[in-house]
């Protein structure tokens, strides 16, 4: 079976806060300003991707507070806590910050009173702001921690960009995988990793990716290493492609059913998500890069609502329902051959 052996990449447990600043400021290219507790940044820890704003917290409701995530303050809290007096104002901050909460992000150019800074240093809170606006940061971040936290494995394949679409050729070594990802990158294609294939699943999608050791490196059996970007330029490469369909190479010998039709939609589930699967058995003279070619156009077709196999199903039921009134015999494509001199 392909991939049966798929070994799960742990996820990661945690991040310290400090960190996790650092890479969001080099990766994304946000600004964050420390406010208090940036002391206290490497000790405390994110255990989780999904976020949180304490606008119930703040206004005294705590028996759902999931203080363990990210605390997000915007417009909405900022404003609640302005409009309070300044006693009811320390009162609701105080008991938030009672929380072992890890870090506070304030979005939108927003502060908070010095009293409420000292409050969240007391109890060993960092605290940043940012001058981007609350929904933009939350989806910035999200999008970052999912991809920190998500799970990975590592799979035999080769993985290729073709016309957009991301195909994994899978197969038993030796086959030919490296060969027609060779042959596709030299027809304009674009090559994302050979031979070892790390998958990521962020949200319901997969992402492939090369390792860091065999990134745009390819190994040709009886010729050795190639550096595809060297060779055919950096337009050959992707560091990064989604996921959309599994080709496996089979020897035509060993293949016990082979879908003529294509109505017969087989799908391998990877990390929990199911991903299309077309068996292709080879033999001696088969173009298996243009067959690339056509598994990629038709996907797209699919895609956006055109499914050739249903589609030619629909004619034959068609001709079926009216074979009484228009005979045994089937008719001609054009009703009528005009002259031809070339």
């Amino acid at each position: 079976m392909l991939f049966e052996n798929q070994e799960v990449i742990p996820r990661r447990e945690k991040v310290d806060v400090h960190s996790l600043v650092e890479r969001l400021k080099e990766t994304i290219q946000v600004e964050l300003t420390p406010c208090a507790g940036q002391k206290h940044a490497k000790d405390n820890y994110v255990v989780e991707a999904d976020l949180h704003r304490p606008g119930l917290a703040l206004a005294g409701y705590v028996d759902l507070f999931t203080y363990q995530r990210i605390q997000i303050i915007g417009n909405t809290e900022c404003r609640f806590l302005r409009n309070l007096n300044e006693e009811d104002m320390l009162k609701a901050f105080k008991q938030l910050v009672s929380f072992d909460l890890p870090v506070i992000f304030l979005t939108d150019s927003n502060n908070l009173p010095d009293k409420a800074l000292k409050l969240a240093e007391e109890h060993k809170i960092p605290v940043y702001r940012t001058d981007v606006e609350t929904t933009k940061f939350m989806y910035q971040l999200r999008d970052f921690l999912e991809d920190l936290f998500a799970v990975q494995t590592m799979l035999h394949g080769t993985m290729v960009d073709v016309y957009g679409i991301g195909i994994l050729i899978a197969g038993k070594s030796g086959i030919g995988k490296s060969e027609v990802a060779l042959d596709l990158v030299e027809r304009g294609h674009r090559l994302v990793s050979d031979d070892v294939v790390m998958l990521t699943k962020k949200s319901n999608v997969l992402m492939a990716s090369a390792t860091e050791m065999n990134k745009h490196f390819m190994e040709i059996r009886g010729l050795g290493i190639v550096d595809v970007m060297s060779m055919f330029g950096i337009r050959s490469i992707r560091y990064q492609k989604r996921l959309e369909v599994v080709l496996e190479l089979t020897y035509w010998e060993n293949t016990d059913k082979v879908d003529r039709t294509g109505l017969d939609n087989d799908t391998i589930g990877i990390l929990g998500t199911n991903i299309p699967l077309i068996h292709l058995p080879i033999t001696p003279g088969k173009n298996i890069t243009v067959i690339a070619e056509v598994i990629a156009m038709n996907y797209l077709l699919k895609h956006y609502g055109y499914d050739a196999a249903k589609a030619f199903q629909n004619k034959v039921k068609t001709h079926i329902a009216e074979k009484k009134s228009h005979g045994d015999m089937p008719k001609r494509a054009i009703e009528y051959f005009e002259g031809d001199f070339e």
